[in-house]
């Protein structure tokens, strides 16, 4: 009984930074320039960004274009860690902060020498 208890709870507490993290990052975000709206939400052990709308004429995006991303909290609102592109199969190191309604996102390539920053607001 012992056993299977301390099992139980191994297993609910690994979940809940998880749980925790997909709370924050889930739902409807709006890109800042105005170029893309995407869908936040865990997919599998990972969480997916699924663009659900692309402004026309936007290069190199469509909508139902994913990227999976690996990551888990640094600190209060900040994720870290690897994100892949499978449509065009390009992975790279990823830093997610969120506070409140506001996100950004920083995509780094190269070693951590190319990197671009990319500011979103949560949809109502």
């Amino acid at each position: 009984m012992k056993k299977t208890m301390f099992i139980l709870f191994a297993a609910l507490s690994l979940s809940l930074p998880a749980a925790a993290m997909s709370a924050d990052l889930d739902g409807q975000w709006a890109r800042g320039d105005g170029n893309a709206r995407v869908k936040i939400e865990p997919c599998g052990q990972n969480i997916c960004a699924v663009n659900t709308w692309i402004k026309p004429g936007t290069p190199k995006e469509k909508a139902g274009d994913r990227l999976v991303m690996t990551i888990k909290p640094e600190a209060d609102g900040i994720y870290s860690g690897s994100a892949f592109d499978p449509q065009r199969d390009l992975s790279y190191n990823i830093t997610v902060t969120v506070n409140g309604d506001k996100m950004t996102t920083k995509g780094c390539v190269v070693a951590g020498l190319l990197c671009k920053g990319i500011d979103w607001t949560r949809m109502q």
